[in-house]
């Protein structure tokens, strides 16, 4: 999908879920979770079991945000919408601007923007977060995300490396909250062909290969510090399909990747805003380019749900 459609179609999302919504706030503050980079209800880098918005059964809800994530060499800004269908499923739409500053300069391609649309569904198959937060049984819900990198004048290069510019990741993730302890915890399996979460391209086939679906573990735990403030950690294992193709096309360790994490603070201010503040570390981006720099900074991101 090109950002000429994709960008009315989130705002009609945002316009017509969420200024028709049904639901008021059946959900307790901050358990529907943030809006993902990919658009998803979960953390900001990986999704979580639960539906977005604040829609409970019965209702329909929904959301819009906008996130900025900043490194040593790197930035991204995303935005995006996502409606959740009484609780039980959740349809969801992004659309990433990754500038490359610096290394789109050395590939000779200054001012090179890596635009990728997503396109994502979800479906609560098991438990209750909340409702069975007294037990040890988990929300279990599977999804499905449908990616499509833009065209750029890095198209040559991935097409050399053996690289495609659409694929489809399928994750499960299993959500456990301990209601009483504050606590929630999340593992989500993806099964994917990303090279850096697709802003690189899927797989590659030069010098062997890496064009099958791998499965990546990605793990979350938040706290409740009060009702509306949680603070917490994400862990995002990352695929290093790249390397190899950097290896045969004279790059060495050129294009490996590292897996990505952050440390985040969540906010409610009320029952429809949220803003996330998190310190994230997404290891090395084309290092051949940044001198291995890891890429350490920060995300932002502010959230309405209804």
């Amino acid at each position: 999908m090109s950002t000429k459609f994709a960008t009315p179609l989130i705002a009609a999302c945002a316009a017509v879920f969420c200024a028709g919504a049904q639901a008021d706030t059946g959900k307790l503050l901050l358990t529907g979770g943030v809006s993902t980079i990919e658009g998803a209800a979960g953390g900001g880098l990986t999704p979580w079991a639960v539906i977005g918005s604040n829609a409970t059964e019965g209702e329909i809800g929904g959301s819009a945000y906008a996130t900025r994530v900043n490194t040593k060499d790197y930035g991204l800004n995303v935005y995006g919408a996502a409606v959740g269908i009484q609780d039980r499923a959740e349809l969801s739409i992004a659309q990433q601007d990754f500038n490359t500053r610096g290394t789109g300069t050395a590939l000779g391609l200054p001012d090179l923007h890596l635009k990728q649309t997503i396109v994502g569904a979800k479906v609560r198959v098991l438990g209750d977060a909340v409702l069975d937060s007294d037990s040890l049984v988990p929300q279990v819900a599977v999804g499905v995300q449908y990616k499509t990198l833009g065209s750029t004048g890095l198209d040559g290069t991935l097409n050399a490396l053996g690289a495609k510019r659409q694929g489809t990741d399928f994750y499960v993730s299993a959500t456990k909250l301990f209601l009483g302890q504050s606590l929630l915890l999340n593992g989500t399996l993806r099964a994917t062909k990303a090279n850096q979460n697709g802003l690189l391209g899927y797989g590659a086939t030069l010098g062997g290969d890496e064009s099958r679906y791998s499965l990546q573990p990605e793990v979350s735990v938040a706290y409740l510090l009060s009702k509306n403030v949680a603070v917490g950690a994400e862990y995002r294992f990352m695929r290093n399909k790249l390397e190899t193709a950097g290896k045969a096309a004279g790059l060495g360790n050129g294009l490996r990747a590292g897996d990505w994490k952050d440390i985040f603070i969540a906010w409610a201010p009320t029952k429809n805003v949220s803003l996330t503040l998190a310190y994230v570390d997404l290891g090395v981006i084309v290092p051949a380019t940044t001198a291995s720099r890891k890429q350490t900074g920060y995300y932002l991101s502010a959230q309405v749900a209804f």
